[in-house]
């Protein structure tokens, strides 16, 4: 996992100390190492940060480049299957200096152009520059696990792994863009390709961007396809059986150990169950809350316990929210997901003895984990539906989107008048834009589900708060032979209402405690006590920027504090706090 940073000026040579400033704004990305390459042919420069689990020795350093130095890299990710990739490149004549995944991106490029994107395994964010050709190729993961932001001013190309390397830029203008300074109020994120500033836009997952000539071409490259095959129950679980350990597996290839995030809960449980069998050293971490009777570090003790994992749990006594001033740098774009958090700091206390971790992401869009997708009866309900089921599904997945939603209406009432313009009434139409009515109900809910919250949300939330860091987090569930096997077969067999992830615990049904097994779902969440202080929120927003700037409405504001609690107050706070540490 690492940093990457980039500049080309059609009107002026590049400085490499702008692209130090970018790279040093990123330093807790990668901090092993840093590289700056300057184009000697053309106004180009790109850099880097490392964070090493490959090839340790020099041979690993970015930018890199081919053997004849026309195609450098720069590279944030892991390719998992870079070594079979190797192996079909030397075939085709290609010479290699290093082990590293870096290298085969290079040569992968420089064989297939962007068809090298359907081969790949893995996470990554990168852009290839093209010394013969002046163009720059830069792709981002299917599901969006890692980040990559650019923009496009006076003739200057800029992108990087975070916002906050760019706005390291003095002479990059930013302005605040008001329609996703609004839409982060419904969804709790700014929907891609939109970010909170006019000048920078977010690659979409699956998606591939060419620059040539000062012009921008961006590309989808992949999307899950629907069908609806019938396999035998035995067969499916053992196919999927072998998907789950084949990509634990893969995920646990590097050079410095990799630990595991662990609550207790289905997934996180069965990545250490599958790393057990394996025979991998474990090393497993969990955070607790103290006197909380929802606290998940007991369930985690027990799964440690079963395995042998050499376990770390740190029990939190007390939650100081004036850590969001510190989570407004690390979220240098507004995020407000409650679990920020305990993210943060579990990840803060893993770091102190990993370099990597595995986590559980992506496994309850797709063994359907989540009570809105279980919640649906194709037999009761959606049957009934008329034919504007389209709407009633996405008013369906808004609503359960909704903690302290503000939407059109609301968002009229919080705002300024100035900024009703900017306000879209058809205020869910990311989830929209999203939905496939080709898809059954339940599928369109989880593609919805993969795309928006997962991919603007969830991912963003641990990249953030595990790169802050300068820990990676590998996401095992997230291969997408997975999510194709799973859409291409009939519901039935992989959703049975009475039991939840029914396809994944048939994985792990006789191999973790019958606790574990029984126990109720819940969310990485703390107390809500921490969240729901009102005395805290009346005391900070007292004063609000936010206010005081003409953007929202002191009479709302003052609505919300007068009742015990309303979790609006909470989106509210993240953006006055984002608002304070990045427009003054």
């Amino acid at each position: 996992m690492c940093g990457i940073a980039g500049i080309i000026d059609l009107k002026n040579s590049v400085n490499p100390a702008h692209i130090l400033d970018m790279t040093n704004a990123i330093r807790h990305r990668g901090p092993d190492d840093e590289g700056v390459w300057i184009s000697p042919e053309s106004n180009v420069g790109l850099g880097h940060r490392r964070l090493s689990f490959l090839d340790l020795s020099e041979n690993g350093k970015q930018p890199l480049s081919n053997e004849d130095g026309t195609l450098l890299i720069t590279f944030n990710g892991e390719i998992y299957n870079y070594r079979l990739l190797k192996e079909e490149l030397q075939q085709l004549g290609h010479k290699f200096k290093s082990n590293t995944d870096t290298e085969v991106l290079v040569h992968a490029y420089e064989a297939w152009g962007e068809k090298m994107l359907d081969k790949l395994v893995g996470m990554w964010a990168f852009a290839i520059w093209n010394e013969k050709e002046q163009t720059l190729f830069a792709a981002r993961d299917r599901f969006g696990i890692k980040p990559f932001y650019y923009g496009l001013q006076n003739g200057k190309f800029v992108f990087a792994s975070e916002i906050k390397a760019i706005a390291a830029l003095q002479d990059f203008k930013r302005t605040l863009n008001f329609t996703a300074f609004a839409d982060y109020f419904n969804y709790r994120y700014i929907p891609s390709p939109n970010t909170i500033w006019n000048e920078v836009q977010k690659l979409p997952p699956a998606h591939y961007l060419v620059w040539k000539n000062g012009k921008i071409a961006v590309t989808e490259y992949w999307k899950l396809e629907s069908q609806s095959l019938s396999v035998s129950h035995k067969q499916l679980v053992e196919e999927i059986n072998d998907i789950l350990f084949n990509s634990v597996k893969l995920h646990a290839v590097s050079d410095v150990p990799v630990g595991a995030f662990l609550s207790g809960g289905y997934d996180s449980s069965a990545i250490v169950y599958y790393l057990h069998k394996m025979k991998y050293p474990l090393q497993t971490f969990s955070i607790g809350f103290k006197e909380w009777q929802n606290s998940e570090h007991h369930f985690a003790e027990l799964v440690a316990e079963k395995f042998n994992s050499k376990h770390t749990s740190f029990i939190v006594d007390n939650v100081h929210l004036e850590t969001l001033d510190h989570l407004a740098w690390v979220y240098d774009e507004p995020l407000a997901d409650i679990s920020t958090l305990p993210t943060y700091m579990v990840s803060n206390i893993a770091a102190k003895h990993v370099k990597a971790v595995m986590s559980g992401e992506g496994s309850d869009e797709i063994f359907v984990g989540y009570n809105w997708q279980r919640e649906f009866k194709p037999k009761t309900f959606w049957q009934r539906l008329t034919q504007t089921s389209n709407s009633h599904i996405v008013n369906y997945y808004a609503n359960a989107m909704a903690m302290g939603r503000f939407n059109y209406e609301e968002q009229s009432k919080l705002l300024s008048p100035e900024l009703h313009k900017h306000l879209s009434k058809n205020s869910d139409y990311f989830y929209a834009s999203n939905f496939n009515n080709k898809l059954s109900p339940l599928k369109s809910i989880q593609q919805m589900d993969i795309k928006c919250f997962m991919g603007e949300l969830v991912l963003t939330k641990i990249d953030r708060a595990s790169m802050a860091n300068s820990l990676e987090v590998r996401v095992p569930f997230l291969h997408h032979k997975l999510f194709e096997k799973i859409f291409s077969l009939k519901e039935n067999l992989y959703h049975n209402p009475s039991q939840i992830k029914s396809l994944l615990y048939e994985q792990i049904k006789n191999a973790l405690p019958q606790e574990i097994l029984d126990r109720k779902k819940q969310g990485f969440v703390g107390p809500d006590k921490y969240y729901m202080n009102i005395d805290w929120y009346r005391t900070e927003l007292a004063e609000s920027k936010l206010v005081k700037d003409g953007l929202v409405s002191r009479d709302y504001v003052n609505n919300l504090l007068q009742k015990d609690y309303d979790w609006g107050l909470w989106k509210i706070m993240v953006m006055e706090k984002w608002y304070k540490k990045w427009m003054t």
